[in-house]
């Protein structure tokens, strides 16, 4: 894929046709407002680490007040962040933070960029998250990314110049922003791009600043301003019929995993960038392009373009737009014998589709199902009608080199053609799924080799469709990705992305599995057909040192979508031990290893992720007392599922099940994480909670964050109690245990500094700093160069019960299947059956 086509893929997000979304339908002022973007011939590029990092309101009024072709870099995926909306974390989290970036940018006319680093968790400091994702890696993806946007001006959403104050992924943006601006220049940085990227001189590098960073609106009042800017991003456009914050609101409520949802607003609103690179604006205080021309005659041979342009903006037409087509069309032949290859790659295909709209033509491109596979018959069905008195002639439609139809039709006003295209799908064509998922990268980077990939927000579409057209006279061009258009009775007209899977995926439902015993245990793996025919052998990989009853299983499914069960009996060794148990099928000579994984969700296209199919075995002993678990879910996670692998009995509770003296059959309560942030009702239900602790019940709270002035929330604990911002973000940090005898480290399992060992992502987070002398803290630890913190674990007897409060990371532990974390969550579900040396506390006193 060259560098043409990655640029108008980038155009196609602009205007809102990413494939698997539903076609741009535009109206006469939506057409005016794309004429308008046309004649603005600059770039900017705002800079910052994570989805929903980014500042709509600045992404919008540079995209629609100012109509400058406008990008997000977004340095990651926003990969090891917590999802509010489902269960899906790490890699499918950070496709699915992909998708709600892209649905952003959708409303905010913005265009998406990433590099390769991963989103391994929060860090502390810039030097660890520099370290961790490969500096010099993520930096050249950077310049990559700078080089072939080719942005006039870039803002970066953090400060480089206060490492270890915030986020050390947000920082670290900034860092390799403000690196990279200098290295785009320079022949000798990454010379290996140069061939097909070239190098770039940006104007102007400012940092979006706000009183925030300066500690208070009275500290920024007093700051010296003379490098500051202000722009009024609230802004309203009578064309849109909304106000740029309007538009802004609802571009970062599509953060929706994150729980970024929120009202639109209105009125005047200031934005602050502050000049760090480049010459100060001096004419226009206000204009960013100051010295920049941004009109046609930035090119060579643009003036007689623009001169037709702007008479069509400024003579626009709302109620016939496609009077102006004689004058576009001149504009587009003239464009194409423009020299300037990095423009004319831009405004062609933005010219092209401003003519599509203009005459009102449809073109779709629909497959008969939503995937397909290789060496498999593909039925495309081609609409395409007209919709103007204007001149359109079909001559031809082709998908690739595969297949190809010369209809030579006219199409008259309003009169639809139809036509099916069959064809058959190359052997060697490549599965869809997330590109940066294909190969096991590091901790901190994902591994992509193509270099035309990078930078890329998802993968191109599997098959694309061209139109090859007469224009009242004049040839064009269009394309159109096949995608797949159906219906749902209780949804309407839909659009899906068109995937090339494998024959078949395989699946085993947990994907860690808890051995708390010798005994052999039955793993159940389902197979399901992605075509029809199915004839194979399927056998199951396992660990040294652990048993299976059989392989070589023949698998038989006959029609597509078809699933079936196929059951081993897995024995463990005796001792502790722990691996990987993965599934093979064999398949007319193909080795299918993978899991087919579906997101779907109504504000993003339907992803088809594949992964590995693995899951971990660990053999432990482990103990455990009581049985009947009650479950408060939070903001999601799959703590429940793990207590079931080993024996306990986990109910989910509903806030409504919630009631005084009703509790008494839980053994436990745990309640998840963030569950007294995102259920407004648990605050009328905490004294039903302590009412349980206090008659003999075991209460165990997860983490919740805090705002600056800690958890509004009186009584979370029985005993006063602050949760504060505090983590430990190292998940190898060494551990203390205060009180190695404390019934929480002993009973009914012994916890030691090993079993801290092999933790994923980080210790804890938000943990307790202040809390009352009733709290025990049983453990101790810190970061690398501070101060120990013994908030992570507290215990407190109540009544004739036990309350916990945890900021320890279970949530990721726990489906990770680390061994220790199993011992001490089983523990904590257990103390209000230990015996407790000291009296507990009566209530009241």
């Amino acid at each position: 894929m060259g560098l043409k086509f990655r640029l108008f893929l980038s155009f196609f997000a602009v205007l809102h046709l990413i494939y698997g979304q539903s076609p741009s339908k535009p109206s006469s002022t939506d057409i005016y407002h794309s004429l308008q973007k046309l004649n603005f011939l600059g770039s900017a590029m705002y800079i910052a680490a994570h989805p929903d990092d980014e500042n709509t309101r600045l992404i919008s009024y540079l995209s629609n007040q100012v109509h400058a072709r406008t990008a997000y870099l977004s340095i990651t995926r926003g990969d090891g962040g917590q999802n509010l909306i489902g269960p899906e974390l790490r890699e499918l989290l950070g496709v699915l933070r992909t998708q709600e970036l892209l649905a952003a940018r959708r409303v905010d006319g913005g265009t998406q960029f990433f590099t390769r680093a991963n989103d391994f968790g929060y860090s502390k400091h810039p030097d660890e998250t520099l370290k961790i994702w490969d500096k010099e890696a993520v930096l050249g993806d950077v310049v990559h990314i700078i080089r072939e946007f080719k942005p006039d001006v870039i803002i970066n959403r953090f400060d480089h110049r206060t490492p270890g104050s915030t986020h050390g992924h947000h920082t670290s943006s900034a860092v390799l922003s403000v690196e990279a601006f200098d290295l785009v220049s320079n022949p000798k940085a990454y010379p290996e791009q140069l061939q097909e990227l070239g190098t770039w001189s940006p104007k102007r590098l400012f940092f979006n600043t706000s009183w925030w960073f300066y500690g208070s609106q009275e500290n920024f009042e007093k700051a010296d301003k003379s490098r500051l800017i202000e722009l009024n991003t609230g802004v309203f456009y009578p064309v849109l019929g909304m106000s740029n914050n309007e538009i802004a609101s609802i571009a970062s409520s599509q953060h929706r995993c994150q729980g970024f949802g929120r009202p639109t607003t209105r009125g005047n609103e200031g934005e602050y960038i502050e000049l760090l690179k480049g010459e100060m604006p001096k004419q226009q205080a206000t204009d960013l392009f100051e010295g920049i021309d941004t009109s046609w005659s930035r090119i060579e041979g643009g003036e007689a373009i623009g001169k037709i342009l702007y008479e069509v903006e400024e003579n626009f037409d709302f109620k016939d737009p496609s009077k102006h087509l004689n004058s576009l069309l001149k504009a587009y032949q003239l464009l194409q014998n423009v020299r300037d290859e990095h423009w004319k790659s831009i405004k062609l295909p933005e010219l092209k589709e401003l003519i599509t709209h203009i005459t009102g033509l449809y073109l779709e491109a629909s497959s008969d199902f939503a995937y397909s596979n290789p060496e498999s018959s593909v039925n495309v069905d081609i609409e395409s009608v007209n919709r103007s008195d204007a001149s359109i002639v079909l001559q031809q439609i082709s998908i690739g080199d595969l297949t190809q139809i010369n209809p030579g039709v006219s199409l008259e006003n309003n009169d639809k053609k139809n036509y099916t295209l069959t064809f058959e799908v190359p052997p060697s064509t490549s599965y869809s799924s997330p590109y940066w998922l294909n190969k096991k990268g590091s901790l901190g980077m994902y591994r992509v080799e193509d270099f035309d990939l990078i930078g890329l927000p998802e993968t191109p579409p599997a098959f694309e469709a061209k139109f090859l057209l007469e224009v009242n006279g004049v040839p064009l061009e269009i394309t159109r990705s096949v995608v797949y258009r159906y219906s749902r009775p209780e949804k309407g007209e839909l659009y899906s992305p068109f995937n090339i899977l494998p024959p078949a995926s395989l699946s085993i439902r947990d994907k860690v599995l808890i051995f708390d015993s010798p005994a052999p245990r039955q793993i159940d793996v389902v197979v399901r057909a992605l075509r029809d025919k199915i004839e194979g052998s399927l056998k199951l990989d396992v660990p040294q040192g652990w048993g299976i009853d059989r392989n070589d299983v023949t698998v038989s499914l006959q029609n597509k979508g078809e699933e079936r069960i196929f059951s081993f009996m897995v024995t463990p060794p005796e001792g502790e031990s722990e691996g990987i148990i993965s599934p093979v099928l064999m398949l007319d000579g193909e080795k299918l290893t993978q899991e087919l994984v579906t997101i779907a969700y109504d504000h993003i296209p339907t992803q088809e992720v594949l992964l590995p199919s693995e899951t971990k075995v660990v053999r432990l002993d482990i103990k455990k007392v009581g049985q009947n678990i009650g479950y408060i879910m939070g903001a999601g996670d799959e703590i429940p599922s793990s207590l079931e692998q080993i024996g306990y009995t986990v109910h989910e509770l509903k806030p409504e099940e919630i009631q005084m003296g009703t509790l008494g059959a839980y053994d436990a309560i745990v309640v998840g994480i963030r569950a007294y942030n995102v259920i407004d009702e648990m605050r009328f239900k905490q004294d039903a909670l302590l009412d349980y602790v206090n008659h003999g019940g075991n209460l165990v709270v997860q983490y919740n964050t805090s705002g600056r002035s800690g958890l509004d929330f009186d009584n979370l604990a029985p005993y006063p109690i602050h949760i504060s911002r505090d983590r430990v973000t190292e998940e190898d940090s060494p551990v203390e245990i205060l009180n190695p005898n404390h019934p929480l480290m002993s009973f009914p399992n012994k916890v030691t500094k090993a079993d801290f060992q092999g933790w994923v992502q980080e210790r804890g987070l938000y943990f307790p700093d202040t809390w009352d002398k009733a709290f025990t803290p049983v453990l101790s630890m810190a970061d690398q160069g501070e101060s120990p913190k013994e908030g992570s674990l507290l215990i407190a007897s109540y009544g004739k019960g036990t309350y916990i409060y945890t900021g320890l990371s279970f949530f990721r532990e726990l489906p990770a299947g680390v061994p220790g974390a199993f011992k001490l969550f089983a523990n904590m579900l257990s103390q209000n059956k230990a015996k407790l040396q000291q009296e507990p506390p009566v209530k009241g006193k």
